[in-house]
């Protein structure tokens, strides 16, 4: 059984490639920090990308339980904060691009944990140890 088919695994992959791609993003917005007119960039939401991707929709699995709701993502704020630039137009912030990386860690660390856990999991409920 290969855990990489698993819907589980699969979302925690797309998650995990998803955190590189924003953190490679994030580091080029600080590389470009004094480049003149450079516009700091982001990735899309990771719940945007998961519906252009077509993800599954939670199941029920039995009457007893909790209906689910599935929300769409928060919708961006409609009164957008005027990006501060330079007086060469560079509008990257380094304290807010710095805030992102942390939280990007922080994600990283979480998906992996959780990835990892269930694969102990199935390790275990295959009777396999390590």
């Amino acid at each position: 059984m290969d855990p990489g088919k698993l819907p589980l695994f699969r979302l925690a992959e797309q998650r995990l490639a998803w955190l590189d791609r924003r953190q490679e993003v994030l580091a080029q917005n600080i590389a470009n920090a004094d480049t003149p007119g450079y516009a700091a960039r982001d990735v899309q939401p990771f719940a945007r990308f998961l519906a252009r991707a077509g993800a599954m929709a939670p199941l029920r699995t039995h009457p007893q339980h909790l209906p689910i709701t599935v929300s769409a993502a928060p919708a961006a704020r409609a009164e957008r904060l005027a990006a501060e630039r330079t007086p060469v137009g560079n509008a990257v912030q380094i304290e807010r691009e710095l805030m992102k990386v942390a939280e990007t860690e922080t994600h990283h660390s979480l998906t992996l944990g959780l990835y990892r856990g269930f694969a102990g999991l199935l390790r275990t409920a295959l009777g396999r140890s390590g």
